[in-house]
C-alpha cells in the first residue's frame, strides 16, 4: 500500500517552513494545486500570511491567493491533512521545527528541499528521517536544482530536478511543480544528489573566500572546475552509481551557487575572505549558510572513506581549525589543475 502513495495525481500537499525556498515552493505548487498546507510557527507571519497572503519577512513581493494557501501554526494538523510533506526549512532548525510532532510520518511522502545537514548528527535530511522517524527510503524524495528563491519568486525561468528511489512517484511530484517558468526532471540517485547538494556549498564557501582575497576570475573558473571534479570523485566513491555529474542537478546547482549573488554561502566566504573572524561572519548572515555545518560533516563522513578532497579540506581547516584563509588557499594553488 505505502508503495501506491503518489498514483494519485489529487495527493495534498504541505510545505514545512516559512523562509524564502518555503514560500518560494508554496508559490509553485499553487499554480497546480486547489489548496496547499504551510505550516507556520512564526505568529507575525502566520497573520500576515492569513490576513493579507504575503510572508512580511521573506519574498513579501509574492501575493498569495488566501484561497489556496492554509498556513497554520499547528504541525500536526498540518501534517495529517496531508500527503506529501516538503521540508523547507533550514537543516539546522529541522530537528528543533519536527520536535513538537507526534503524529506518524509513517503513511506519509516525505520530501526534502532543505540541501542541507543535521548539525551534530552527520546525516543529510534524507537519512534523518529515514533514522528518526522510520521513514522507507522509498517513500523519501529530494527536490533540489539551480533555483534560487528570489529568482523563482519573480518568475524567471528555473530548473527543478525530483529525485525518487521510483522513477513513477518523482515524475507525478515534478508534475506538481512544474510552471510556465519551472521546468523539471526527474532522478533516481537520492544519494547522489542529496550529498550534491551539500557539497556545493562548501564549494561555494571556497569560491567566496577566494574572491574575498583578491582571486580573479581566471583563478575562480579553475577552483570552481576542480570543485566539480572533486564533487565527482567524492560521489563515485563513496557510492558508486550510473550517475553524470554534468547534470543539472549536480552541476548547475553547484555553478549558481559558487557565482550568484544570491548565494549564502558565497557570502560568508567573502566575508572570511576579507578577513571576518568565522563567528563575526556567522553573526553578520541574516540567513543560514548550509556550507558551514557541511564541511564538519563531509569531514566526518569521509574519514570513513580516505577520499582525496583537498578544497573541502580547506574549508573545514578554516571554519573549525583557526586557519588562515590567505595560507591555505595558496597552499590549495599548488594542488589544483
Amino acid at each position: 500500500m505505502m508503495e501506491q502513495i503518489l498514483t494519485d495525481k489529487n495527493v495534498r500537499c504541505a510545505v514545512i517552513g516559512h523562509g524564502s525556498w518555503a514560500t518560494a515552493i508554496v508559490k509553485v505548487l499553487c499554480h497546480n494545486e486547489t489548496s496547499v498546507g504551510w505550516y507556520v510557527r512564526n505568529p507575525e507571519v502566520l497573520e500576515s500570511l492569513l490576513s493579507e497572503g504575503r510572508n512580511p519577512r521573506y519574498l513579501s513581493d509574492i501575493e498569495f491567493d488566501t484561497s489556496k494557501i492554509a498556513p497554520c501554526d499547528d504541525l500536526n494538523a498540518v501534517i495529517a491533512s496531508a500527503d506529501i510533506i516538503i521540508l523547507a526549512t533550514p537543516s539546522a532548525y529541522l530537528a528543533d521545527v519536527l520536535e513538537p510532532l507526534t503524529a506518524s510520518l509513517a503513511d506519509k511522502f516525505v520530501v526534502s528541499a532543505v540541501k542541507g545537514i543535521i548539525p551534530g548528527r552527520y546525516q543529510t535530511v534524507v537519512e534523518y528521517i529515514h533514522e528518526r522517524y522510520g521513514v522507507p527510503f522509498g517513500h523519501l524524495g529530494v527536490v533540489t536544482g539551480p533555483s534560487h528563491a528570489e529568482e523563482v519568486s519573480l518568475g524567471r525561468l528555473s530548473y527543478l530536478t525530483v529525485v525518487c528511489p521510483d522513477i513513477d512517484n518523482a515524475r507525478l511530484l515534478s508534475d506538481k511543480l512544474t510552471t510556465p517558468y519551472i521546468r523539471t526532471s526527474c532522478s533516481t540517485d537520492l544519494y547522489g544528489i542529496e550529498y550534491a547538494t551539500v557539497l556545493k556549498n562548501i564549494y561555494a564557501l571556497s569560491v567566496g573566500i577566494a574572491v574575498g582575497l583578491g582571486y580573479g576570475d581566471n583563478f575562480i573558473a579553475v577552483l570552481t572546475s576542480n570543485c566539480a571534479m572533486e564533487m565527482n570523485r567524492f560521489l563515485n566513491e563513496s557510492y558508486p552509481d550510473k550517475r553524470n555529474t554534468r547534470e543539472s542537478a549536480y552541476l548547475g546547482d553547484l555553478l549558481v551557487t559558487c557565482y550568484s549573488t544570491y548565494s549564502r554561502n558565497r557570502r560568508l566566504g567573502i566575508l572570511i575572505g576579507h578577513g571576518c573572524t568565522v563567528r563575526s561572519a556567522l553573526n553578520e548572515m541574516t540567513m543560514v549558510a548550509e556550507g558551514y555545518f557541511a564541511a564538519d560533516c563531509i569531514r566526518h563522513v569521509n574519514a570513513r572513506h580516505g577520499i582525496e578532497m583537498p578544497i573541502a579540506d580547506m574549508v573545514y581547516d578554516i571554519l573549525y581549525k583557526g586557519a588562515s584563509a590567505r595560507k591555505s588557499m595558496k597552499a590549495l594553488t599548488l594542488k589544483l589543475i
